[in-house]
């Protein structure tokens, strides 16, 4: 989950959603490859947050009671590895893009548990066993991994309320053939602006559904779910312009 707080309460969104956000804002770039791959690769950002653990004691919970935003949950390889599971039944494509997002993620966990260590050891093997299957190239997956990191981080931005104000810019990320893109809100409220504009529409729109918490703290898990299924849901949109 991802967790803002609010004046009333908690704002949470799950990330499932964040990744069809990433997923919206992947649509809207011109489109390259081949058509089955394109599809292969809003698939991968639009599910690369599945296999989320059901929760189990408090895997939900921080220890004061509040709503745990994902940063604070701690690794598991048991989703990590259920991603790649689910990757594989949707191809190799999916699953190399899969495989190297994780890849991103967990690396710097090496040496910690040998568990994770063989699991980070497969996906190098497999993605470069995938590439020479598929006939891809380093430079060419590496592409299409970068805009699936793109859209992931521009997505979290949105979802975690990290525009910047006074029209400042941030950096969504520099990968996609060197070029660094960066975001800014020039008014309040007003459309969003990613320079150099990356899209093929010059103005679009995009969401995300949001649950709205009062609750401030609860005894335990089942507490939280029940709450968030009974809990008032919104739509999150925002404009983008050139």
């Amino acid at each position: 989950m991802i967790v803002n707080p609010t004046k009333a309460g908690w704002q949470i969104i799950y990330q499932q959603a964040h990744a069809l956000l990433a997923a919206q804002l992947a649509w809207h770039w011109p489109p390259f490859g081949p058509t089955d791959r394109w599809v292969s690769i809003l698939a991968a950002i639009a599910q690369h947050d599945d296999e989320q653990k059901h929760w189990d004691g408090h895997y939900g919970l921080t220890p004061a009671g509040a709503p745990a935003d994902f940063t604070l949950q701690e690794f598991s390889l048991e989703q990590a590895q259920g991603v790649m599971r689910a990757a594989r039944f949707q191809g190799r494509w999916r699953s190399l893009l899969t495989s190297m997002h994780l890849s991103v993620l967990y690396e710097s966990l090496r040496g910690q548990q040998k568990s994770t260590d063989e699991f980070l050891d497969k996906q190098l093997a497999s993605q470069g066993a995938w590439r020479k299957q598929l006939k891809v190239t380093t430079k060419e997956a590496q592409q299409a991994y970068d805009l699936m990191h793109w859209c992931d981080r521009l997505s979290l931005i949105l979802c975690r309320r990290e525009l910047p104000e006074m029209s400042r810019a941030l950096e969504i990320y520099t990968g996609l053939n060197g070029q660094r893109y960066d975001v800014t809100r020039p008014t309040t409220d007003g459309p969003i602006v990613v320079a150099p504009w990356p899209f093929q529409e010059k103005r679009f729109t995009v969401s995300v559904e949001a649950t709205a918490l009062s609750q401030l703290q609860f005894r335990h898990d089942a507490e939280l779910a029940a709450a968030l299924q009974g809990a008032p849901i919104e739509t999150l949109t925002w404009d983008f312009q050139q």
